[in-house]
Order: structure tokens, then C-alpha cells, then sequence
């Protein structure tokens, strides 16, 4: 069994999307071994980024090209358009409650993150929690100068959901137990159905 670290946003929680994220990832097979309801830590945020200094020049990058297109004038230096990223998104995931949780399944990763979608909303696929509940983009939140509200966080790899586990959940937050569907999703001969 896998883990996957998902984090419903501010803007999910403010716009009462809970119970429909939730019923999402529910209905795959998909099992929630822990829920948390908090108002993040910046500290805790920063390190949850992980970001470094080639991720903020490549995105401060992108940044810049849209604000020349838009005709703005560039401020600063590429690099430090990207710390702002990361400095946005901080500000926006501790500006109210956010519920985090680990979801656990088979491949839960690949499946929680094509569930989710893409990052940025208006190029998300229809059909997923970021292409069918919101609208925001990269270009907008960048020359309004906030994060980009897409509702969900999920991580990318299953090492990655290890480590983000580990910054949000104690092991004891953790529970183990089965559920009925297990034996029809994970049960070879389905001979644990009948008694």
C-alpha cells in the first residue's frame, strides 16, 4: 500500500468543497488513514515547499515573461520572483484553516494526483478537483501578485508524500484498519467475501 499527502487549501475550505473533494477520492477505492484540521504553521509551509534556488529562477523566469507580456515593469531580478512564489503561497496556506490528510491504496500517489489535476486550474483537464471546481491561472495570480488558489495540494512522488507525511503527522495520527472493499479491490480469489 502507498501513501499520498493531500492538503485541501483555504480557498477549498472557504468555498465548502470538503465533503465534495473528499467524496472524490473516497469513491476510487482510495482509503483515508488520517485527517487533520489546522491553521498551518509558516514555518511548517516552508519547509512543506522544499524549494531551491534553480526551482526559484526557472519559475521567477516564467514570471517575468508574463509580466512583460502584460506590460509590466520588471521589478527584480528573476530569482527573487520565485522566492515571492513560495513567500505567496505561505501567506495564503496560513491565512485560515486548511485539512490535511494521508490517503493510502494502491499507487495512491498517481492516482490522488490525476484525481487533482494540474497545477495551475485553467489548464487543468475536465473531470478533475482543479479543472471542474475553480478557475484561477498562473498569469492571473502572478500580476495580482498572490498564489495561485487551486484548492488542493497532493504530492508528486511517493517519496515526496513520505516526507511530507512526516512534516504534518505523527506516527500515532496514523490509523491502520481494513474496510470491506479492500477484499474486492486487493483479494486475488475474493474468498474473504463470503463467511
Amino acid at each position: 500500500m502507498e501513501r499520498s499527502f493531500v492538503i485541501i487549501k483555504p480557498d477549498g475550505v472557504q468555498r465548502g468543497l470538503m465533503g465534495e473533494i473528499i467524496k472524490r477520492f473516497e469513491r476510487t477505492g482510495l482509503k483515508f488513514v488520517a485527517f487533520k484540521f489546522l491553521v498551518p504553521e509558516a514555518d511548517t509551509c516552508w519547509k512543506h515547499y522544499n524549494k531551491d534556488e534553480k526551482w526559484f529562477s526557472e519559475k521567477g523566469a516564467l514570471i517575468v515573461k508574463d509580466r512583460e507580456a502584460a506590460g509590466m515593469p520588471v521589478e527584480k531580478e528573476a530569482i527573487e520572483y520565485g522566492k515571492d512564489i513560495v513567500n505567496q503561497l505561505v501567506k495564503f496556506m496560513t491565512s485560515g484553516p486548511v485539512l490535511a490528510m494521508i490517503i493510502e491504496g494502491n499507487q495512491a500517489v498517481g492516482i490522488v494526483k490525476k484525481l487533482v489535476g494540474g497545477t495551475e486550474p485553467l489548464t487543468s483537464d475536465v473531470g478533475t478537483i482543479r479543472g471542474d471546481l475553480t478557475l484561477d491561472s498562473y498569469s492571473l495570480s502572478a500580476t495580482s501578485g498572490r498564489a495561485v488558489r487551486n484548492l488542493i495540494h497532493c504530492s508528486d512522488k511517493p517519496a515526496e508524500a513520505e516526507r511530507e507525511i512526516g512534516l504534518w503527522f505523527k506516527d500515532e495520527d496514523i490509523i491502520k484498519y481494513n474496510v470491506i472493499q479492500e477484499k474486492v479491490l486487493y483479494d486475488v480469489n475474493l474468498d474473504g467475501i463470503l463467511e
